[in-house]
């Protein structure tokens, strides 16, 4: 199975989003007669001149053994904090030093994402992937972290990218913003010299990526829809226990 939440919206005049929780494994046990509820976690939306809002986790409903992706954090507007989530939500720039959002690592969990990025004055960080922290920033915005690659589609298809940190207007320099993370994450808007508020990209559908930050008063990038996949592994291996299905 591949069970991923749906990612982090963008920070308005701020940072991108995290990703969706991601998780995989394979073996679980079920029968044939019977139906198992799957949700698919939507992707939370992003803000303007606020910060975004969390993904919605994504559920595998085994009875023997439930599966929860939880969905991807906020990522914070100008001088806020990233949200907590599958993967953390960016800080937003400002002059206060921030920290981004934590990824969700329980110890009885696999990982199912990292970090948000840390602003250390006025750029405003990426989101986290399923791979890797959202970059802290120094003297720019910072992209997305990775997702991760998975061929369970019988194609390798990357999810759970973060979203990229929005950059600034004109009367700013028009720093520029970062790219998402690989894995569906939006770009974070770039300053423009014409005006001052320019959208984030959204994360790609059914990849769980997380929203791009915005510049000043536009929309920052809602976070992509996640995605539930159950394949059927090969009848001879014995996985499936059809013995009162005949």
């Amino acid at each position: 199975y591949l069970v991923v939440a749906g990612g982090g919206g963008g920070g308005g005049y701020g940072a991108g989003g995290g990703a969706g929780g991601y998780r995989t494994a394979s073996s679980i046990p079920v029968c044939g007669a019977t139906p198992y509820t799957m949700t698919v976690g939507g992707g939370g939306a992003g803000g303007n001149d606020a910060n975004g809002t969390a993904g919605s986790n994504s559920v595998a409903a085994f009875p023997s053994n439930p599966i929860t992706s939880a969905g991807g954090g906020y990522g914070g507007k100008r001088n806020v904090g990233g949200g907590d989530g599958g993967s953390g939500g960016g800080s937003g720039g400002y002059p206060v030093s921030r920290d981004g959002g934590s990824g969700n690592t329980p110890p009885t969990d696999p990982v199912q994402g990292y970090d948000g990025g840390d602003n250390s004055g006025d750029f405003s960080a990426g989101g986290g992937g399923s791979s890797a922290a959202g970059a802290d920033t120094s003297s720019a915005a910072t992209a997305g972290g990775a997702g991760t690659a998975n061929t369970i589609t019988g194609s390798s298809v990357t999810y759970a990218g973060g979203g990229g940190g929005g950059g600034r207007g004109p009367g700013e320099s028009r720093i520029c913003g970062a790219a998402g993370g690989a894995g569906g994450g939006g770009d974070g808007a770039n300053g423009h010299p014409s005006t001052n508020d320019v959208a984030g990209d959204p994360g790609d559908d059914n990849t769980g990526g997380g929203g791009g930050g915005s510049v000043a008063c536009a929309d920052a990038g809602t976070g992509g829809p996640g995605i539930v996949i159950v394949k059927e592994l090969d009848k001879a291996s014995g996985v499936w226990n059809l013995h009162d299905h005949f």
